[in-house]
């Protein structure tokens, strides 16, 4: 049961392109981890710049920076 939780800065996308998104990780995740497309969910949050260190970076790859398994480019 694959989630993929996406944190990024506010985006102006339609629901039309949000799907698309969805749909096209969706494929990736069944392709690499041989899941059914029905047990993957996508969820699109968005965090403002301002609160991104704290709501983001703080909590969720800090704290997991050694485990990542794509590390950012930047750090705070």
């Amino acid at each position: 049961m694959p989630h993929v939780d996406i944190k990024c800065f506010p985006r102006d996308l339609s629901e039309a392109q949000k799907t698309a998104l969805a749909n096209d990780i969706a494929e990736v995740i069944v392709r690499h981890l041989s899941s059914k497309d029905s047990a993957v969910s996508v969820a699109l949050n968005t965090v403002a710049p301002d609160n991104w260190k704290a709501q983001v970076w703080d909590t969720d790859i800090a704290p997991h920076i050694d485990t990542l398994i794509k590390k950012p480019g930047y750090s705070m």
